[in-house]
């Protein structure tokens, strides 16, 4: 598929896309209940087998409900495992900086023991007597001042060796003991990676079973519903007194961001993903204002966490939109009502309604 063609498509239609605040909007999906699940046989007495008692049937309302709670779940273990892997790749950067560090200082501190070591070869050339007691045997008077002068020159040079050797030997064994401490925050953080990575996977996991057991007929229906709660959200959105003003301007940066943003419409969601073939919904926000020359945070939590916020009813195109209590998802928005995100596994980078989920505020990279 043409992606640039796609993309350049999608900016276009960005104005037409307020269908997305209409509240006339006539898309529905029944919530029938799904077929109930076949009994289990279990041993009943005298070794007869009785049916077990049929599982509570759910709707397919339920389901939806169901499946987005698991993919919630597995956002906010996404935004886990990206921090970890974060803070893993500075542990290891620091780590190789101090590598370099400490090898510099094992070089400085052999330089200054062959210098000392030279002093004392000089001495044991001087028949093993140090220049002071040569100094009190010579009757020559020049010999004398040349001696006194050498003696204090080297007096100084012995005691500044002696305090550049003790300090490079403190601070060496201070950089030992860093990289120690970071080697075990490293150790750490690649342990909560390997946590929050099972965790995304049970998730998921589970998630995809629970649609998969569906007829395709149902899956169809669930997208529908799907859609449906997503246009009841943003309608009431709209009703609201925040609601900002539709066609605030962007600045030159966030034009660049929303360019960008808009520009990956179509590719797929995968976790843990910054592009350039797929992203995830805090990969995506990162990597278009990377575009737009600004580095703001990897994970949706930290974007929210450090960026400046503003009032839902000041945002312009280009501002971040958090989402849910937990800061667990996050998309851009683009102007008009409408924003562009990665949604979730086992859907593409789209457009949709700004209000069409749960918003916990808005950041603005500067």
């Amino acid at each position: 598929m043409n992606r640039r063609r796609h993309a350049s498509a999608a900016l276009t239609v960005i104005c037409a896309l307020t269908v997305l605040a209409s509240p006339a909007l006539t898309l529905r999906a029944a919530a029938a209940p799904l077929p109930p699940v076949p009994p289990a046989a279990s041993a009943g007495t005298g070794g007869s087998l009785t049916p077990a008692p049929p599982a509570p049937r759910k709707t397919l309302e339920e389901v939806r409900r169901e499946i987005d709670a698991l993919y919630r779940q597995a956002a906010a273990a996404t935004d886990a495992y990206n921090l970890a892997e974060e803070k893993a790749k500075a542990q290891s950067a620091e780590l190789a900086e101090l590598g370099r560090t400490i090898a510099e200082g094992r070089a400085r501190i052999e330089d200054l023991k062959a210098r000392a070591g030279a002093a004392a070869r000089a001495q044991y050339r001087n028949g093993g007597l140090p220049d002071g007691a040569q100094l009190v045997l010579t009757d020559d008077p020049q010999l004398f001042l040349d001696t006194a002068g050498r003696l204090r020159q080297g007096a100084r040079a012995t005691k500044d060796l002696l305090i550049e050797l003790t300090r490079s030997q403190a601070e060496l064994d201070a950089y030992a003991q860093e990289a120690g401490e970071n080697w075990t925050r490293l150790e750490a953080h690649r342990v909560k990676q390997a946590a929050a990575r099972k965790e995304i996977t049970e998730k998921i996991g589970a998630a995809e079973r629970l649609e998969s057991r569906l007829a395709a007929e149902e899956r169809e229906r669930l997208r529908r519903l799907e859609e449906l709660a997503q246009e009841n959200a943003q309608t009431n959105w709209l009703k609201t007194a925040d609601l900002p003003d539709l066609t605030a301007p962007a600045t030159e940066q966030g034009r660049t961001a929303v360019t960008f943003a808009a520009a990956q419409i179509g590719k797929p969601y995968v976790w843990g993903a910054e592009g350039p073939d797929s992203f995830d919904c805090s990969g995506l926000t990162q990597s278009a204002w990377a575009a737009a020359g600004k580095v703001i945070p990897r994970t949706s939590q930290e974007q929210w966490r450090l960026l400046p916020r503003v009032d839902v009813k000041d945002m312009r195109p280009g501002d971040l939109i958090v989402y849910y209590k937990d800061a667990s998802h996050i998309g851009m928005y683009v102007g008009n009502g409408v924003m562009v995100h990665a949604p979730r596994p086992g859907r593409d980078v789209t457009l949709a309604g700004a209000g069409s989920m749960e918003i916990l505020g808005v950041v603005r990279p500067r």
